[in-house]
C-alpha cells in the first residue's frame, strides 16, 4: 500500500510539461498500470469486506448499498464494483496478468465472464477434453489476445471462444447456450409508458433480439432521413413508431375493444358564447392543446366528444369527418402519397387533412383535403411552422411557405409523386 502511494505521489510531483514525448507514452502506461493495480486492490478489499460480513454488520443488505454509502458512489458503479469481486477473484492467473500490466480491470472480469460461461458438462466421451482443461487453454488465449482487444471486443471473443478452443464441442455447446439466453431473454421483456412530466410520456422496455428485428424492420424505412429533414435520429425513431401505430390502427384485423375498433378518444370543450372550440382532454385524464384537437379532428382513429358548457354531448363526431371507403381512395389517386413538398411518403402512411378544419366549419369533400403523413400533418396545424395549404386553381393541393423561408410565399408542390 505504502508504496503504490510512493510511486503516485512520484509521478504527480513530476512538471509534465518538461517531459519529451516519449516519457508522456511511458508515464500514461505507468499511470495506466498503477490505476489497474489499485482496482484490483480495491476488488479484493471489497471481496474481504463481504468474506468478514462487513457490510451486514453496518446495517446494509447488499454490498453495492454499502460501497454507496460508505464511498459515496452512484448505484451503477458501485454494483459493478460488487460483481467484480464476484467474477474476478479466485482466479490467480488473471489477477496476476492485471498486477503485471497484461491485462486491464475490465479485460480481466471479460475474461473471466467467459470462462464462467463454459458448462462443466462439455465431454461426450472420455477422449475429448475436459471442462478445465478447455478453461486453462481459453483464459490463456484470451489473455493474449487482451493485448490488440479491448474489454468489450474480448467479451464479443468470449462468446464464441470455444470455437477457438475446443470446436469439436463448440456447435453444440453453442446452441445449448443460445436457448438458455433466449429463454432469459424471452423472460425479461417488458414495455411500459410512463410520464416524467406533463404532456410527456417515456417508453421503456426489453425485447428479445428476434422481436427487436421484428420492431427494427417496420420502423428502419421510415427512419430515413427526408429532404429538409432536421429531426434528430431520435426523433425520426419516435415518429416511425407512432406511424407504425397508426397503420396498425387502420388495419381491421386488429381486435375490437367492447364491441368497437380500436380508437383514441378526446373530449373536446365548446363555448356557446364565443363559438370557439377549447383544447382537448385524452381518455387517461392528459390534456392536449387546440391545436392538437383540431389535428386529431383529420384522423379516422380518433373520435372527438364536444361537450357543451353543462356537459352535455353535442357530437360524437364519426361519419361526417372521416375520409373513408371510395372519398379516401379518390384522395389517394389524387396525391398518390403526402403531398407536402419533398415528401416521399406513401398514401398508406397518410391521413386526410381538412383544408379547413372540420372543427372550423371544413366539408369532408375532395376539394377540402390533402394526404398528409404524421410529420407534415403536425407542422401543417402548428401555427408556429407557418406552412398553409390550400387548392390550386388546378385542385391539386399546394403549401405556402413561411416568409422566413420565402420572402415571396411562392406556392410549393410535392413533385415526388407522379401524377396519374
Amino acid at each position: 500500500m505504502r508504496k503504490l502511494g510512493e510511486d503516485l505521489a512520484t509521478l504527480a510531483a513530476v512538471p509534465l510539461w518538461m517531459l519529451p514525448d516519449t516519457e508522456l507514452v511511458d508515464s500514461l502506461r505507468a499511470v495506466h498500470r498503477l490505476e489497474q493495480t489499485a482496482a484490483l486492490l480495491k476488488v479484493r478489499l471489497v471481496h474481504e469486506a463481504e468474506r468478514h460480513g462487513v457490510p451486514g454488520a453496518q446495517g446494509h443488505r447488499t454490498t453495492a448499498r454499502w460501497l454507496r454509502d460508505l464511498l459515496l458512489m452512484d448505484p451503477a458503479p458501485a454494483r459493478e464494483l460488487a460483481e467484480r469481486a464476484e467474477t474476478l477473484l479466485g482466479r490467480p492467473g488473471l489477477e496476476e496478468a492485471i498486477l503485471d500490466g497484461h491485462l486491464d480491470i475490465r479485460q480481466g472480469v471479460a475474461i473471466a465472464e467467459a470462462l464462467d460461461a463454459i458448462p462443466d458438462d462439455l465431454a461426450d466421451d472420455e477422449s475429448a477434453p475436459d471442462a478445465k482443461q478447455i478453461a486453462a487453454q481459453a483464459e490463456t488465449v484470451m489473455t493474449e489476445m487482451a493485448e490488440r482487444l479491448t474489454a468489450s471486443q474480448l467479451r464479443q471473443v468470449g462468446d464464441r471462444i470455444l470455437a477457438h478452443v475446443a470446436p469439436e464441442v463448440a456447435e453444440r455447446v453453442e446452441e445449448a447456450a443460445l436457448r438458455r439466453r433466449e429463454a432469459r431473454a424471452y423472460a425479461k421483456r417488458f414495455f411500459s409508458l410512463s410520464r416524467p412530466a406533463a404532456g410527456m410520456v417515456r417508453v421503456s422496455g426489453i425485447l428479445t433480439t428476434e422481436d427487436a428485428a421484428i420492431v427494427n424492420a417496420a420502423l428502419d424505412p421510415l427512419c430515413m432521413p427526408r429532404p429538409h429533414d432536421d429531426r434528430l435520429p431520435g426523433q425520426r425513431r419516435a415518429d416511425a413508431l407512432v406511424d407504425v401505430c397508426r397503420l396498425a390502427l387502420r388495419n381491421r384485423d386488429l381486435p375490437a375493444n367492447g364491441g368497437e375498433p380500436p380508437q383514441v378518444s378526446v373530449t373536446v370543450a365548446f363555448d356557446p358564447l364565443t363559438g370557439e372550440l377549447g383544447g382537448g382532454t385524452l381518455a387517461d385524464g392528459e390534456r392536449v392543446s387546440a391545436a392538437t384537437v383540431r389535428r386529431y379532428a383529420c384522423d379516422a382513429r380518433i373520435l372527438p366528444f364536444v361537450m357543451g358548457g353543462q356537459g352535455q354531448i353535442l357530437d360524437a363526431g364519426r361519419s361526417r369527418r372521416l375520409v373513408t371507403g371510395s372519398l379516401r381512395r379518390a384522395l389517394v389517386l389524387r396525391d398518390q402519397g403526402c403531398a407536402f413538398p419533398d415528401c416521399d411518403r406513401p398514401a398508406r402512411w397518410c391521413d386526410g387533412h381538412h383544408l379547413r378544419s372540420w372543427y372550423d366549419g371544413g366539408t369532408t369533400c375532395l376539394d377540402n383535403l390533402a394526404l398528409l403523413c404524421g410529420h407534415h400533418h403536425r407542422k401543417l396545424h402548428d401555427p408556429a411552422s407557418g406552412w398553409q395549404a390550400r387548392l390550386g386553381t388546378d385542385r391539386l393541393p399546394e403549401f405556402i411557405p413561411p416568409a422566413w423561408i420565402d420572402p415571396e410565399q411562392r406556392p410549393r408542390r410535392n413533385l415526388f409523386h407522379p401524377r396519374k
